[in-house]
This record gives C-alpha cells, structure tokens and sequence, in this order.
C-alpha cells in the first residue's frame, strides 16, 4: 500500500481482531443492546483489545440518530474505533435533505413525521462539529486480509478514491457530480426528464402512483452513478430497471447489480446497504431488488464468486415500519456485527451464529 494512503479516502485498518458493526440508522437502542454483547464500554473499549469498525450510515429513518452520533463519534475521534461513510452521510456532508433524514433537515422534518416519528431531532448547535467530524472518515478501509466499504469495492473506484486526500470528501464528490451534470447537459437528458415529467405529473415519492418506465430518469441515474466513483462505493453498483420499484422513498429506475459475483481477489469484503434478511422467506424489507441480490444466499452465507464477501446490514433501519404496523421490532430486523477473524456474527438481542460457506464459490449465478 502506498505510503500516502493514511492522508486518502481509503485508509489502513489496524491488525488484530474486529467487530464491524452494520447499518444502524438511528436506532440507538439497538446499538447500545449490540456494543453491551460485544463486550465493549461506552467508550469502545474492550477488555481483550478488539477494535469496532462501523460500516456507515449510522444515522437517518430510526428514532434517535443525534444520540447514536454522540455515542460513536468520540470512539471515531480518539481512534478507538473506525469507521467509513455511507450514502446517508454523504448526503449530510452534501446537504442534500433524503427521505428520512428529517432529524437533521427542517425541510425535511414535515414530510417525514408522519412516516418516521416521533424521531429526535439534532441541535443547531452541534451539526456544525458533527459535520465537520464525518467529513474526516475515510470511503473504505483495508489490510492484507480483509476490506470494508459501505456498498461496493470496485478495483477502479477504489483507486480514484484512493487518490483523493482525506477529510475532502464533500469536494471531491462535488467534483464527480458536477462532471455527471456536464455530461447530462451534453445529452440534453433533463430536459427528457422535464418532457416525462409532463406525462407523468405525480411525485416519485408518492409510493401509490406507479409510474411507467421513465428512460430519461433512468438514464440520468444511471449516468450519475457511473461517473462517480465515490457513488459506486457508497450505493453501488446499478444498471437499467424496466419495471420501476419503491425502494427509499421514491421510485426507481435503476437496480442494483450484485458486484460480489464478479469480485475475484483474495482478500474478504465486508459491506453494509443492501438490507439483507435473517428470516429465510421473509418479505423484502427495502423493494424487491432484495431477491436479485440475496434470493438465492442463505440468510448466513458469505457471497460472491470466491464466497468472501459478506453484507452485515440486516434491516435494522426498517424498525420504524415494524413500530407502524404494531410488530415487535427486533423479530425480523436486527442490527448485527460480524466478529472478525472468528467469521461470527452477533445480534443486538444476544444471539450469536457463525457464518456459512467462507471460500465457497456457491451462488456466485445469484444476482447476476
């Protein structure tokens, strides 16, 4: 690894053993619940010397995302801990105000009562440190054995980010988005857009008005993603969807494409984002590109070409749903860690199983 990258988006993680910690999304309970099994103090430390890694979006849909930000940040500040960016922060860092960040956003805060509430709400007074403390993580981390990413690890995008200097993530995204607009402008796409816009006049947040495939909108997804390296690795890695789908709060054009069945080096990847399920059979918790991505991988099993990649995200952020519709929250959606080298996973109710298939090329079609 070259001498630099300790200064880049992708950054060295310690040796010895980890914790690494799944998409928490706000829910503070469960991550106390989970970090009390681990073994760890409130300031993440361990009595055996393990390490926590947290795979991003830590904040966002569930009920106390400042009260998860105030436990993890001091850990990520002393060193003590580690962690990488989702897309959820990278949309803080942006200001760009998404579904479910009404915690954070007041143009946001009406919109998502109704569907997210009650949720606690982020002081102005401390967004400030806040941000400027996230924009100091890393896009991914790595050793000679192992790698964490929130969405994607893409040879090409890893080296991009690779290239840009810590704590200038917001710039540089900006950067990449802002060559995604001049392309769009070249091929006149959001002008297509305002043109389908006319025919279909309903908001694409309005999960009862399913919209038609809608190309220019696919297109200028799909354009934004391509171009952006530090998108790829946050979101993933998509193509063109036919049959539009509500997944996030809107309706989608693009789905995600399993990457891990094309990923062919040695070293075990571990992600966050793709609201996998520990249910066999259970319903998708975030749209039905669940089934292209998991239908076919048992809900313990490592994935991919070389059976070393592995999502740790099972649906804790889909708990506001279940307090809706009166289900117990923690049945089917579970904040959990993978315990490393162990290859162990623990959940935020104490249950611990280990992980299946390590090194197995099974279900490497899955997805594809």
């Amino acid at each position: 690894m070259p001498n630099s990258q300790a200064l880049s988006l992708v950054q060295r993680l310690p040796e010895g053993p980890l914790d690494i910690v799944g998409d928490i999304h706000g829910e503070i309970a469960a991550l106390e619940q989970l970090l009390a099994h681990l073994g760890y103090d409130a300031q993440g430390h361990h009595p055996e010397g393990r390490r926590l890694v947290f795979v991003g979006d830590f904040c966002d849909r569930g009920p106390d995302s400042p009260a998860v930000l105030r436990l993890i940040m001091p850990m990520l500040a002393s060193g003590q801990a580690l962690g990488v960016l989702g897309n959820h922060e990278i949309n803080l860092l942006r200001e760009d105000a998404k579904d479910g960040s009404g915690w954070f956003f007041d143009s946001r805060r009406a919109s998502d009562e109704p569907k997210y509430g009650p949720f606690a709400r982020l002081s102005k007074d401390d967004a400030a440190a806040m941000l400027t403390q996230l924009g100091r993580l890393p896009i991914a981390l790595e050793r000679d054995d192992l790698r964490v990413v929130h969405a994607a690890w893409r040879a090409p995008q890893i080296a991009m980010a690779s290239m840009a200097p810590a704590g200038d993530v917001r710039s540089t995204y900006d950067r990449y988005e802002d060559q995604a607009a001049e392309q769009a402008r070249t091929s006149r796409v959001l002008q297509r857009m305002a043109e389908e816009r006319e025919h279909w006049p309903h908001s694409l947040e309005d999960a009862q008005q399913r919209p038609p495939f809608l190309r220019a909108h696919s297109e200028r997804e799909l354009g934004k993603a391509m171009v952006n390296p530090l998108k790829v690795l946050t979101t993933g890695v998509e193509c063109e969807c036919r049959t539009p789908f509500y997944a996030g709060g809107k309706w989608r054009f693009v789905q995600r494409v399993a990457w891990w069945n094309e990923y062919a080096e040695a070293p075990a990847v571990i992600v966050g984002h793709y609201w996998r399920r520990l249910l066999a059979g259970d319903a998708a918790a975030h749209g039905p590109q669940a089934e292209n991505l998991f239908g076919h991988t048992g809900p313990l099993a490592w994935h991919g070409l070389r059976g070393n990649v592995f999502c740790v995200d099972y649906s804790v952020g889909a708990r506001w749903a279940a307090r809706r519709n009166g289900e117990e929250p923690g049945r089917r959606f579970k904040l959990a860690a993978m315990r490393w080298p162990e290859r162990q996973l623990v959940f935020d109710d104490g249950v611990q199983v280990a992980t299946e298939g390590f090194g197995v090329a099974a279900n490497a079609h899955a997805g594809a």
